[in-house]
């Protein structure tokens, strides 16, 4: 039977208020209209813009009319911080997250995700924990610095991020963490996830079987990362950040094999949201309260 209280029937499971949403990066190499298409079509509940070397993930006007057109929110905007977009937006790195800050509020998303500064952009390094600090006072986006993963040469790790590519210990307010790069990096993504707490604000789910130095970005469930454990744990706590798919989908022969993929990573992220490890029950005093089923 239902539990009911107060007429009013008690849902057996909660499923957290986090959208899922899709990485133009998943739809390469097609551009990022198709990402906005492709979105609305399978039904996520927002986009990610990469800003990449596309020109239209540069382009804040363009950016809207595809949102408006497609009905699909911007939810986080990924700022320029890879090897191969040294030149957008400048090549001042802070110049790159005041862009990035600009049009995640202009667009109405709600974080930015930063990676730690390369080793050798050391003046950049040196003040990016106070810096990042207090660019965070002056917005309502959030900025949530990614888990990267050492290089490895010949079985020694060669460090490429300053102050570190584990963001656990560093004084960061909000972090991304990515499973795919926890498969590189060897680490466990619940150890960190829980290390991490209430700082944990945005998630890019992914998989990977941990190849050395090779950020795989397989479709959740085709790796050996706890993609599955981690959306239920998130779901157990409430979490209300973003669920985001970063996913490599290059190798699809077909537009409609892609689709099949992100169709896929959709399913998996909302099936495991749902398999929280708790139902709801009415006590005799008509409280409602939660109760463990594992």
């Amino acid at each position: 039977m239902t539990p009911q209280h107060n007429g009013a029937t008690v849902p057996a499971i909660r499923v957290p208020d986090a959208p899922i949403t899709l990485s133009t990066a998943s739809v390469y190499p097609e551009k990022v209209p198709s990402a906005f298409e492709i979105a609305a079509m399978l039904g996520y509940d927002g986009v990610e813009v990469m800003v990449s070397t596309d020109a239209s993930s540069q382009d804040l006007n363009v950016l809207r009319r595809l949102s408006d057109y497609h009905q699909v929110p911007i939810k986080s905007i990924h700022a320029p911080c890879l090897l191969l977009t040294q030149r957008v937006w400048g090549r001042e790195p802070w110049g790159k997250l005041v862009r990035s800050k600009e049009v995640a509020e202009e667009l109405g998303a709600e974080v930015v995700v930063v990676h730690p500064p390369f080793r050798w952009q050391r003046e950049y390094a040196r003040e990016f924990v106070e810096g990042l600090a207090r660019m965070q006072d002056e917005t309502d986006v959030l900025f949530a610095v990614e888990n990267m993963f050492p290089l490895k040469a010949r079985g020694a790790e060669a460090g490429m991020y300053l102050p570190d590519w584990n963001p656990v210990d560093q004084d960061y307010p909000y972090v991304t963490l990515d499973l795919s790069h926890t498969a590189v990096s060897g680490s466990d993504a619940l150890e960190m996830a829980g290390e991490l707490a209430g700082r944990l604000r945005h998630v890019h789910l992914a998989d990977g079987v941990g190849i050395t130095n090779k950020d795989e970005h397989l479709v959740p469930g085709r790796g050996n990362q706890p993609c599955g454990p981690m959306l239920e744990k998130l779901a157990d706590d409430g979490y209300h950040g973003h669920i985001c798919l970063e996913v490599n989908t290059r190798r699809a022969a077909s537009r409609a094999d892609r689709m099949e993929d992100l169709a896929e990573a959709l399913a998996f992220a909302r099936l495991h949201l749902a398999a929280a490890d708790h139902t709801w029950e009415v006590t005799s005093g008509g409280e409602v309260t939660r109760r463990s089923v594992r």
